[in-house]
This record gives C-alpha cells, sequence and structure tokens, in this order.
C-alpha cells in the first residue's frame, strides 16, 4: 500500500515545521502554558493567517484548502513534536466535522470564523458517571417553543477557557445509555446560565468543569436532526481519535529521539550509556514501537472514508498500538534520563506527561481493544 504523500502535503508539513522551529520552541511553550492565559492567542491567528491550516481540511466551498484526513494528520504529527497546546483538534476536527455536516447558513458562518481563527469551539461530551461512552448522558435539552433549554454537567472539557462556543452532547430523548435519543448543539459561550470552572491539565492545556443551568437555546443551535445525532458522532469522534494519533506520533518521535541524543552524552565508566548493548536493545525496542504507531495511524487515516464498522476497527487498533506505545516509549525515556527526566526544565518530561494524557483521551487502551473485540466478533456472527 502506498503511505507517500503528495508534494502540496510535502510542503504543508514543512512550512509548519518551519513556522514551529522559529516560533514555538520549547522554552517559549513553557512560558505560554505558565501565562495566566495558558497559550498564545497570536500563534492561532498565525495558524490561520500566515500558514492557512486552520483551513486545510475544509473543502473549497467552505473557504478551505480542499483537503482532508491527510493534512489533518500532517498538521498534528509536527504539533506533536512541538508539543502545541492551541485547540486545533477540538475547534477543526470535532468543531469543524460536526458544523460541516450540518449545512445550515449559520453552520457555514461559523465554519468560516474558524478558518479565520476568530472561533474557537470546545467538545463538551465527558460526563462524571460516563466513562468513554459519548452516550450516557444526564444532560438534557428539552424543547421549548422553536427553541432549546439545557441543563446538566459535563466534565474535563479541554480548551473550554480559550473557547468562543462550546460543542455540547444533550439527551433529548430515549433512556441515560441510549444511542437513539442524542443530539448535539453549538453553545456560545457567552450564553446567560454556564457555569465554568477552568483548571490547567497535567500535559500543559487547559480544561473547564462546565454546569449549564436553563441555558435558552435558538433552533439553530441544533446540529443536524433532534435525536439522531450518534452516527456522525462516532464519525467525528473517531476522525478526532485518528487525529491524536498523529499527534502521538509527533510525541512518540521525539521521546525516541531526546533519549537517543541523551544516551549518546551521558557517561558511565568511562563511556557514553549508549555504547551498553542492554540499552540498545532498549532503545531498538523504543524504535519499533514508535514505527509501528506510525504505520497503524497512517492505515487509520486510510480509512477514515470507509463504512462505519470498518472505520472504527481501524480507528480502535490504531489507538491501542498509540497506547501501547506511548506507556512503553515514554516509561523507557524517563527511565533512561534518571529522575532528571520528571524535572519541569527538561523537555523529556513534558513529552512524557502528554503520552501520557493521549493514553487514556477519547478511551483508554482497555476501552479500545474491547471496542476493536466487539466489533470483530459482531462481523463474525
Amino acid at each position: 500500500m502506498d503511505f507517500s504523500f503528495t508534494e502540496e502535503q510535502g510542503l504543508l508539513r514543512d512550512s509548519v515545521a518551519a513556522y514551529l522551529a522559529d516560533h514555538y520552541d520549547f522554552d517559549k511553550r513553557r512560558a505560554a502554558v505558565k501565562s495566566a492565559d495558558g497559550w498564545r492567542p497570536e500563534v492561532w491567528k498565525a495558524f490561520a493567517e500566515d500558514l492557512g491550516i486552520l483551513g486545510a481540511s475544509f473543502p473549497e466551498e467552505l473557504g478551505g484548502l480542499g483537503g482532508g484526513p491527510t493534512e489533518t494528520m500532517v498538521v498534528m504529527e509536527e504539533f506533536g513534536r512541538a508539543l502545541v497546546v492551541e485547540p486545533y483538534i477540538s475547534t477543526v476536527v470535532v468543531g469543524g466535522g460536526l458544523l460541516r455536516h450540518a449545512g445550515t447558513d449559520a453552520a457555514k458562518e461559523l465554519i468560516g470564523g474558524i478558518i479565520g481563527g476568530d472561533v474557537l469551539t470546545a467538545f463538551a461530551w465527558a460526563e462524571p458517571q460516563g466513562r468513554y461512552s459519548l452516550f450516557d448522558l444526564k444532560t438534557t435539552a428539552r424543547k421549548d417553543g422553536a427553541g432549546w433549554v439545557l441543563n446538566g454537567q459535563k466534565a474535563v472539557v479541554v480548551g473550554a477557557p480559550w473557547a468562543t462556543h462550546l460543542i455540547v452532547t444533550a439527551r433529548t430523548g430515549g433512556a441515560q445509555r441510549d444511542a437513539q435519543g442524542v443530539s448535539v448543539f453549538v453553545v456560545p459561550k457567552s450564553a446567560s446560565g454556564i457555569v465554568m470552572r477552568d483548571y490547567p491539565t497535567v500535559d500543559g492545556r487547559r480544561a473547564s468543569e462546565v454546569s449549564f443551568e436553563n441555558v435558552r437555546l435558538g433552533p439553530e443551535a441544533l446540529v443536524g436532526e433532534a435525536g439522531a445525532a450518534a452516527p456522525l458522532l462516532e464519525q467525528v469522534v473517531d476522525e478526532a481519535i485518528a487525529a491524536t494519533c498523529a499527534e502521538a506520533c509527533g510525541v512518540l518521535h521525539k521521546l525516541h529521539e531526546g533519549t537517543l541524543e541523551y544516551t549518546k552524552q551521558r557517561k558511565q565508566f568511562g563511556q557514553p550509556i549508549a555504547a551498553f548493548q542492554v540499552l540498545q536493545h532498549r532503545m531498538v525496542d523504543m524504535f519499533i514501537q514508535v514505527e509501528q504507531s506510525v504505520s497503524m495511524t497512517y492505515m487509520a487515516h486510510i480509512r477514515v472514508g470507509e463504512p462505519a464498522e470498518e472505520r472504527a476497527k481501524a480507528i480502535s487498533a490504531a489507538k491501542v498500538q498509540i497506547g501501547r506505545a506511548c506507556k512503553f516509549v515514554g516509561q523507557n525515556a524517563i527511565q533512561l534520563h534518571g529522575g532528571m527526566g520528571m524535572t519541569d526544565e527538561m523537555a523529556i518530561g513534558h513529552y512524557f506527561k502528554r503520552a501520557t494524557i493521549i493514553e487514556g483521551e477519547f478511551g483508554s487502551t482497555d476501552h479500545h481493544l474491547r471496542r476493536y473485540e466487539r466489533l470483530s466478533l459482531d462481523k463474525a456472527a
């Protein structure tokens, strides 16, 4: 199977890598994470205006560059290498993905805002009791005239402190865990009745606990058909998982490269520890995990457009490999660096923290292994 990139995709990778090398080195990133805002809005505007990558995966009729999942993969792998904290997945992949399928004038206007860097979205889907389920929802939206009234609570809404809009899943029918009866709403963060508690996450991003208390929404807030959002949610979240896997590949590359470089410099018994055969074997095992992760991620992006069952299997298979690699490569990187690997001054510890969070993002390794098993058994039956 051909995994080669087009010339345009190669140029996209080069331009993103060059910008990040000039404007997003480790010290600048660490300073931004520690600042009051936790990010740099001027970088986000540069993504929109200088690089145009916020529109890379949107069709040309919506103002984008006509790309797709592969362009997202290229961008996210470079973001992983630089530990970019800006909310690309929640805004472009999830927010843009859901709005693209809505087809309304209001949705198209918001997409234009995303591409221009003025609209940022945060995906409010997780609830305290829901674990990794998209459909275990206590948040409700009831009809009120032509509009809706939203009530409920969402947990760990990544990027919410920076967002202009929240993408909220809510139950408009059915029982608490049913796939039927789930709807998606676009909620301006300025809407009356939203209460947020913001906090930093261990990997340098910002998130919020969000409560909705009788938040009144117009009819244009609904994305798609009421109660029938399950297939679209699964598709867009699978696309987000694929993008997260691509980011993980960038993180894994840096963990391996940083460890290899360090072991060539650190000496024991008068020679670099990279000369010790047992450590050479360890680093080869790390390299194999990185390469397997890249291959599985490429395959997942190739299959994003396939029928739901095949897409879901490919995505879960990639996420399982990514989860295992993040644990193995990350822990070995820290062990080979010693205790100093976890200090704030060394980049390797920051990559390890991001790798650790990625392992559980949108479902842990065990969750996706069970999902893959269930899909395989259903097909066999």
